[in-house]
This record gives structure tokens, sequence and C-alpha cells, in this order.
């Protein structure tokens, strides 16, 4: 439930998303869309005129009807007037959503390409916190609420409060004050309590909300890992966790269905108390001699007429505050600064040789843990530096920090003595190539999936990047070459191919600075060596650091660190570190005893 807090400031935030809202209905600088605006308005009121022509059309059939024999051409004709003001109320009704559409569907276009711009933008550490079938919700939603809000907003609740003043005037000068006073407290208790319980509504519709998010995040979760729910034999046990989520969803859910109908239920005896006493003040008028027959349907048709909007202005009031429910979420994520942004006025990256620098680099993920102690160290333009160490060391976390994914809370990195945080972020991973350890593919062609290195590329060049991977045969023999689905993350591919095809992707983008972050460690020893020996051609000519866990991967390396507990412990060649007998020498010795255990085995 709610808290107090929240109960008194969800109105309020209501307020402020419609406030940012609004301004959508009049697009800057998109003339079209502000004529299509105007057109539509003028057509509602052209759709009001017609509707309230109607009733006096109606009555007018009845009075004559009732009364002295009048010719019957003139009862026909009016009776053809009220078919065409009929007609001409859904003919105008229809040309204005024609006609508006478009500046609803733009808006949501804009605004739904502006938050999934936001969400790229947002940092690592947003990304590592957020389900991804929460955020897609979300975002979903709110995109999804943008027209219809634009459509009640314009044409439901401007036109209901124009036919209240309309029909007000007409009682008041047909009929006398009493009943403008009953319709307009009737009306002012139907509104006051459809927005009282809608509130109470509301907090139910969130409150489903929040389970569903769950529950589909939950899904998309346990699907992602598919592959580590079979390893375990957890489905029953991912079933019985989903079937958990769904039942916390549909107990919201019956809870929500309830309270609409005890909305409905009150609507509807609200409107039809008066709609009785109404007609039955109307009757009694005729009775005495005041009014025609003509005047009793004349005041039905006009209630009617009324109450019909009324009746939806209950749903329309809830669909309204969960449109601003839900996208107040979505404003709520694009408020969501972003951790890491560019300094204003800041430059583009050059690497004119491609020296690589940490001065006394310090980093916690969290400010209790210190993962970087003060790391300092330079990789010479063209050579190649090893980091190796324990694990949970932060070699992983250099790669990190130099994309700039995160800042360091103390030191700098430069490059060609630009410090990387003054830089702008686009130019600087541009200048950076990287090959993981676990490589995740988009569910595409393989073709796409190395194009996606550099954006343009011909099929040539992609073709020429798969073939400096080594992996141009294996897509030759695929049946559909390089239009071939590899699956959702990859999956049709095995580890060895998965990790040449970012290999590939990173050739096309070629890059002066290249991070292989334990690009082999997933992958056995006989694939291990023959992408190694890749590896070393792609890292030729390019400042490369090489993040391994198994020390036979680098030692050829220009210079290998070895971390420990967030410092440099040692540094050195593969010759020097093995000399001075310290901790690279130890993990060597291990590493050599369990190659040989692996080999016996064998």
């Amino acid at each position: 439930m709610a808290t107090a807090n929240e109960t008194t400031t969800r109105p309020t935030a209501g307020f402020k998303t419609l406030w940012r809202f609004l301004p959508m209905l009049w697009p800057k600088g998109e003339t079209e869309l502000k004529v299509r605006v105007v057109v539509a308005v003028l057509l509602v009121l052209v759709g009001r005129g017609v509707l309230f022509a109607m009733p006096f059309t109606y009555k007018a059939i009845i009075d004559r009807m009732s009364g002295p024999a009048q010719a019957v051409g003139i009862v026909l004709a009016l009776v053809a007037a009220y078919t065409l003001a009929r007609f001409g109320g859904v003919l105008s009704d229809n040309l204005r959503n024609a006609v508006f559409e478009k500046v609803g569907q733009n808006a949501a276009r804009r605004l739904s390409a502006r938050v999934f711009r936001h969400v790229h933008n947002l940092s690592l550490r947003f990304h590592l916190e957020r389900r991804t079938g929460s955020l897609t919700k979300i975002v979903e939603r709110g995109t999804k609420s943008i027209d219809m809000m634009l459509y009640f907003l314009l044409f439901n609740i401007a036109p209901t409060v124009i036919e209240l003043v309309a029909t007000s005037l007409i009682f008041y000068f047909k009929f006398g004050l009493t009943l403008v006073a009953a319709t307009l407290v009737t009306v002012a208790i139907y509104i006051t309590f459809t927005r009282r319980v809608s509130e109470w509504r509301s907090k139910l519709q969130r409150e489903m909300n929040d389970v569903d998010n769950k529950a589909i995040g939950r899904a998309v979760d346990s699907l992602l890992n598919y592959e580590t729910v079979k390893y375990f034999g957890a489905e029953d046990r991912e079933a019985r966790r989903y079937d958990e989520a769904i039942g916390t969803f549909t107990r919201a859910a019956v809870r929500n269905e309830v309270s609409l109908a005890w909305l409905n239920i009150g609507q509807s005896f609200i409107t039809n108390g008066m709609m009785a006493g109404a007609m039955a003040l109307t009757v009694w008028g005729w009775s005495q001699g005041k009014f025609t027959p003509g005047d009793v349907v004349l005041v039905n048709s006009l209630l009617l007429q009324l109450f019909r909007p009324l009746d939806m202005l209950g749903w329309v009031y809830r669909s309204i505050r969960q449109g601003l429910i839900d996208m107040e979420a979505m404003f709520d994520l694009t408020d969501t600064a972003a951790e890491i942004t560019d300094k204003p006025g800041a430059p583009a990256l050059k690497v004119p040789r491609g020296e690589l620098r940490f001065e006394h680099v310090r980093f916690g993920y969290d400010p209790e843990r210190t993962i970087l102690e003060g790391v300092s160290f330079t990789v010479p333009p063209g050579t190649t530096l090893a980091v190796v160490g324990p694990s949970g060391a932060g070699k992983s976390t250099l790669a990190r920090l130099l994309y700039r994914f995160y800042d360091p809370q103390g030191g700098r990195i430069l490059i060609d003595g630009q410090d990387i945080a003054d830089v702008t972020q686009a130019s600087l991973r541009a200048a950076i190539g990287i090959v993981p350890q676990d490589t995740v593919l988009f569910n595409d062609t393989i073709g796409y999936n190395i194009g996606y290195g550099r954006d343009g590329a011909s099929q040539e060049e992609i073709e020429g990047a798969a073939k400096g991977a080594s992996i141009d045969q294996f897509i030759a023999a695929l049946p559909d070459g390089y239009q071939a689905m590899v699956g959702e993350r990859g999956l049709k591919l095995s580890g060895g191919e998965k990790q040449r095809v970012a290999i590939a992707r990173t050739l096309l983008k070629d890059p002066p600075i290249l991070i292989l972050d334990e690009a082999t460690s997933a992958l056995d020893s006989r694939t291990e060596e023959a992408i190694q020996d890749t590896l070393g051609d792609v890292a030729r000519n390019r400042t490369t650091i090489t993040i391994a866990h198994r020390l036979s991967t680098v030692v050829g390396a220009d210079q290998i660190i070895v971390l420990d507990q967030g410092r440099v412990a040692e540094r050195g060649t593969h010759a020097e570190l093995l000399r001075r007998q310290g901790l690279y020498a130890e993990l060597w010795a291990r590493q050599a005893q369990e190659r040989e255990l692996e080999q016996a085995a064998e």
C-alpha cells in the first residue's frame, strides 16, 4: 500500500506531469501539426453544434405529431433533418480523429525516441541495477498513453465542458433556474464521487502495475538465463516463482476490477437519479400546461447527450489518471541524471600516437569498498600491456574506467596526454575496441553483428573483417552465409565462433587502442591457441591492454603488471617477473601444475 507521504505527493506529481505533457498539443516548429490541431478543434465545435440541433429537431417532430394535424411532408423533412444531424455528428467526430491522429503519433514518436536515447546514455550502474523487463514495460506504457491523453483532453474533457455550459443555458431560458441548479449539483456530485473513487482505484492500479512489472521482469530474467535454468534442472522452481508473481498480480487485478464495479454502480445511481428528477419535473410542467410533449423529449435528449460523455468521464478520468501514472514513471526515467556526462564544450579526443597512462587511479563501486588503490602505469604507443592477478583484484575494472562507464574517485586516465574526463565520450569510445570475455550478440544475422563494428560498413569491408578474424570459411559453409541468424545473444554459435565475431567487428572498427578482456578464458586450449594467434595479429601496431587469467596467454607482452588487492604489486616482462620469484612466479607455478594435471587427465 502507498504510504501517507506517497498519497499526498502523487496528485502534485500528476499535475506536474500534466504540465510537462500539455506542450505536446502545440508542438514547437511543426506548422502542419499545429494546423491539424486547429482543424480538429473546429471540427469538435461543429460536431457539438450539430448534436445540439438534434434534440430541438426531435422536439419539433413530437410537437407537430402530437398537436393539430400537420402536413406529412413537414414532419418527414424534420425527420430527415434529425437523421442528417446524427450523421453529421458521426462525420465530424471521425474527420476530427483522422486529422488529429498524426499529432498524437508524432508526439509519441518524439518522446519515445527521446526516452530510448536517454536510457542508453544512463550509466552502467543504472542498467546493472534495473531489470530489463520492467524498464521496457515502463517505456511501453508511457509512450502508449501519449496519444490517449492528447485525445481525451482535447476531444472529451473540453467538449464535455462546452456541452455542460450549453445545456445549462438552454435549461435556464427554457425551463428555469431549478433545473439548471439540479443539473449542476448532480454533475458536481458525480465528478466528486468519480474523483475520490478513482483516486482510490489509482492506488490499486499502481500496485497492480508494480506487481506486473515484477512478474514481467522475472519472466524475462528467467528466459534470458534459459541455459542456467536447464543446467540446474530448475524449470519447476522458475515456474513456481513465476506463478507466485502472477498470483500476486491476479489478486491485485481482482481488487482493481471489484473497485471498478462499485464505481460504475455509484455513477449509474447518480445519473439515473438526475434523469428521473428532471423527467418528473418536466412531466409535472406538462400536466400544468407549461410544457409540451416535445419539451419532455427535449429535456430527455439533452440529458442523454450530457450524460453520455459524463458516463465516459469516469472512464476518461481513470484513463487520464492512469496515463499520468504511466507517464510519470517514464518522466522519472528521463529525469534520472546520467552519472557520466561530457563537460560543456568538451573537445573530441585526438589519438596521434596512442599512449595510454593511468595516474594514481582510485576507484570503488561502493564507497565502503575500494577496488583500485592508486594504480599507475603507462602503455607506450603500439605496445602491449598485460594485466594479471587474482580474481577480484580489479583487472576488468580498468577496462570499464578506460571506456568511462565510471569515473575514478581519484587520479586520472590520459590518452596522448589528454584526460579522458575532458573529452567527449563518443570520441573516446570510438578510439577504443574491445574483445570481451563474454561476447553477447544481437539476435540478427552474423553479417549484421560483424557490421556493428562500424556504422555504414560495406559488405566487402564486413567480409574483409571476417577474413581477418579467420571466421570467413565458417560463414561460407553456412547455408545462409552472412544472412545466417545467430539466435538470442548468439546462442547458435559456439564460444570460439562468437569470439571470432567479436574480433571481426573490432577489426572493422579499426581502433588505435585495443582491450582484450580475458578474451579466451572461456575457451578450450585448442580453440584458445587458434584465437590467440588471431588476436596477436589484431593487436599488432596497436596500443593494447590484455586482461588475462591464464598467464600462458601473456608471455609475449611487452610489459606485465600484477594487480593484488587494488595495487600494482609487480611489473616487468615475463622473464623478469619469473626471476623475481614473487606473486607472478607463484601464479605461474600454480597454473603450470594445473596444466600438467589437465594433460595427464587427457
